[in-house]
């Protein structure tokens, strides 16, 4: 136990302080997100569903591409990557090398078929209510205040300009949300970075701990960030996380032509390099800041999440108005991603729900639907909010499937853009085999960390300084990981390549059962159309001089 000040507790309390000014900024940015729902619902007003959905298929590249960064970059994100990186070191940042790979793939196949396709629809599945609840997290870290006083308040205006405005409303407030984002962060970095004595010595107090390495080069696929899940793993989870996104494809859609679609491909790179690279070394000052009394040992703070709000209201509570910016921030990407889900809905249900199976809509009963939609779903995820803040352990578990069915979805895809040969049915039966062997895995593994049967290596934290008195923590004794299968303890970045995998080898083996299916070339990649029409014509030439 170290000091003699005061307790732990009282401390907490003391981080809690959001000025008037605080609270003002806050409502100032939700009042402006608000005025874009109006300014494209009432007086710039969309005429047509393809306005609504896809922004008319002519939005501008540059806010296409600030949209495509807020949508990926939630709350969870700008949370999770410092703390990812406080804990475990900066082997993460290598996981873009996935992200540039996922860039090369995406533009010489998905975005040059589904472009030419015409389509408004990919497939889209949302976490929205846990978008939501992270960031309501931070704010009750700074503020006190009450999760469910902030969430319906915040999830309600997002609804509206989202009902109201359309996509174009959702991109252009997720172009002031985004400039908001990176502003806040930025103030911490800087302001931090002063206080702890410059960027080098940052880097030296995290370097004496480790935190500053590279991925290891061991084939161990249990080895949670090395050279080879980096690489491989990482691709193939950025291809489950963007190339069949719905939220993500219909903002490339949204372009007028195949070559701004790939130029805002590359500029979500650079912004998805610049947020990351921001995160990561507020993580890395975290640490620098809290090096000799770790606020997650001492419990100064409850929740991993909640280590860049402390640090905010650590460097920036003199500066009035700096928190409050902060916040702003960080439900800045929370409303992103919670607008884009919901418009990306309202287009899934329509192309894939509506238009299948019923009647054809006239304009204004199809605006009636999507707006709808929107409202309805936005609705239910208020209601989840609350629902969400209960399930505690199991929302890890949550997420964590959410992840493994990505790598069957991924594998549909690529099964559809490079295997001409598999059918529907060899299609769905891979689908099926990839999403419960990806999610059985999963499931375990996260089981097993829950059950304290699996952990991993953590950074080395220290509490030798603190003002503060608190209760040690009780160190468990150690668990050896032989008692859990090796497939459980695979590296979270395989569980999607894991089921594109099974997925792809299941539909090949189902489809050798099959004739032969009538190929469209228009459906496959570029570089495979010259050969799949040259192969369609020496065959149909050969049924014609076969003999009868």
């Amino acid at each position: 136990m170290s000091g003699t000040e005061s307790d732990v507790s009282t401390v907490r309390l003391s981080f809690q302080h959001f000025s008037w000014i605080d609270y003002s900024i806050f409502v100032i940015m939700l009042g402006v997100c608000g005025g874009i729902g109006i300014y494209f619902g009432f007086i710039k007003k969309q005429t047509s569903t393809k306005d609504y959905l896809m922004g008319g298929r002519n939005m501008k590249l540059v806010p296409i591409c600030f949209s495509l960064v807020a949508s990926f970059i939630s709350g969870i994100s700008l949370l999770g990557i410092p703390t990812e990186i406080y804990l475990y070191g900066s082997s993460y940042i290598f996981t873009m090398i996935g992200a540039f790979m996922m860039c090369i793939v995406i533009t010489t196949t998905f975005i040059p078929v589904l472009h030419e396709l015409q389509l408004t629809s990919a497939y889209e599945m949302a976490w929205l209510p846990i978008v939501i609840y992270v960031p309501a997290l931070a704010f009750n870290q700074v503020t006190g205040v009450n999760i469910h006083i902030v969430s319906p308040i915040v999830c309600l205006v997002c609804i509206f300009y989202t009902c109201v405005g359309g996509l174009k409303a959702v991109v252009w407030t997720d172009v002031i949300q985004t400039v908001v984002m990176i502003g806040a962060m930025l103030l911490v970095i800087i302001k931090g970075t002063v206080i702890v004595g410059g960027v080098d010595e940052v880097f030296s107090r995290n370097w004496a701990t480790n935190r500053l390495e590279f991925p290891s080069c061991n084939l161990d696929l249990t080895e949670r960030h090395s050279v080879w899940s980096v690489t491989i793993g990482s691709t193939f989870y950025w291809i489950g996380n963007i190339a069949v996104n719905q939220s993500m494809m219909q903002r490339f859609l949204a372009l007028s032509n195949v070559k701004m679609s790939i130029r805002a491909v590359w500029g979500f790179f650079s912004g998805v390099i610049l947020i990351v690279s921001i995160c990561s070394y507020s993580g890395l000052l975290a640490y620098a800041r809290f090096n000799e009394c770790d606020p997650l040992n001492s419990k100064l703070v409850l929740a991993k999440d909640q280590l860049l709000p402390l640090l905010v209201m650590d460097v920036l509570a003199e500066w009035k108005g700096m928190p409050g910016i902060f916040v702003a921030g960080v439900f800045s990407a929370a409303l992103s991603s919670l607008s884009t889900g919901l418009n990306s809905m309202a287009a899934v249900v329509l192309e894939d729900f509506w238009k299948p199976f019923f009647h054809k809509l006239s304009q204004k009963q199809t605006q009636i639907l999507v707006r709808s939609v929107v409202v309805v779903l936005g609705c239910i995820c208020v209601g989840l909010v609350f629902v969400v803040e209960k399930l505690g352990s199991v929302l890890q578990l949550t997420m964590s499937l959410s992840s493994a069915s990505m790598g069957p979805l991924a594998g549909i895809f690529l099964m559809g853009l490079f295997l001409p040969f598999i059918d529907g049915v060899g299609a769905l039966t891979g689908g099926i085999a990839g999403l419960i062997t990806a999610w059985w895995v999963a499931a375990q593994s996260q089981l097993a960390q829950a059950r304290g049967l699996l952990t991993f290596v953590e950074k080395e934290r220290h509490t030798f300084n603190c003002t503060y008195n608190f209760e040690p923590m009780t160190i468990l004794e150690d668990i050896t990981e032989g008692e859990v299968s090796y497939i459980y303890r695979i590296s979270y970045l395989w569980f999607t390549g894991l089921g594109c995998s099974v997925t792809v080898i299941v539909a090949c083996l189902v489809s050798l059962r099959s004739s032969k299916n009538k190929i469209d070339p228009r459906l496959f990649a570029p570089f495979l159309r010259s050969w799949l029409t040259h192969k369609y014509e020496v065959e149909h030439m050969d049924l014609k001089s076969t003999p009868s």
